[in-house]
């Protein structure tokens, strides 16, 4: 996979409370680097000013109509016959394949809270989704397929930050995974932002374990 000259990008801030997504064209590039013009908002339409070492997540549709996504970095400013916006050429092993018509699910065990009218669990995850999750049951549960349980989950980042989804989740149903009983769970209320953040959060772990040779 490599980018080319022309490419249209979509940037998306990764270290950010704001759910914003960014275009912007490859202009010129060389073996180190890629320029690009100067981003606009994909919603004011306004001209956006990245400061150096800004964290993004860029996502292009190469020739055969697939979507790939790679981390990058403002590295600084190059001045031409416009103004262009200097990042790192992405590795070979940064490029992930996005499933356009489903969310990324990714294998990954993070600690959850269900609530279910009085009673409180705590679980590990088997798998994540912007779309849901599921979940492994130890013990017996009150909750059913069908019933909507309320959710908290701590998503640990690569950096060390810490954020937190609170939501809910219909649970669409119980089944067993090689003697394990698993819940998956379908996220009913979150918003934006937070689905925003599961998106990153799949993103670092499927990249992580793709440079573990996991995935």
């Amino acid at each position: 996979m490599q980018i080319k000259l022309g490419t249209n990008l979509t940037l998306e801030p990764t270290f950010t409370d704001k759910s914003e997504k960014y275009r912007c064209k490859v202009v010129d590039m060389d073996d180190q680097f890629i320029y690009i013009d100067y981003p606009i908002d994909t919603v004011t339409n306004k001209t956006i000013v990245l400061i150096e070492g800004t964290q993004l997540r860029a996502t292009f549709i190469e020739e055969a109509k697939s979507v790939y996504a790679f981390p990058t970095e403002v590295l600084g400013r190059k001045l031409g016959q416009i103004p262009m916006i200097r990042l790192p050429y992405p590795e070979s092993s940064d490029f992930m394949k996005i499933q356009r018509r489903n969310f990324v699910r990714v294998v990954s065990p993070i600690d959850i809270a269900v609530e279910f009218g009085d009673e409180k669990y705590q679980f590990v995850t088997d798998d994540i989704s912007a779309g849901g999750v599921a979940i492994i049951i130890p013990f017996d549960v009150k909750f059913n397929a069908n019933d909507e349980v309320s959710l908290i989950i701590p998503l640990p980042f690569n950096n060390g930050e810490m954020r937190y989804v609170f939501t809910t989740a219909l649970v669409v149903r119980i089944w067993e995974k090689e003697s394990v009983k698993i819940a998956s769970l379908q996220f009913t209320n979150t918003d934006d932002l937070d689905k925003q953040q599961i998106v990153r959060f799949c993103f670092e772990r499927q990249l992580l374990l793709r440079k573990k040779g996991l995935n």
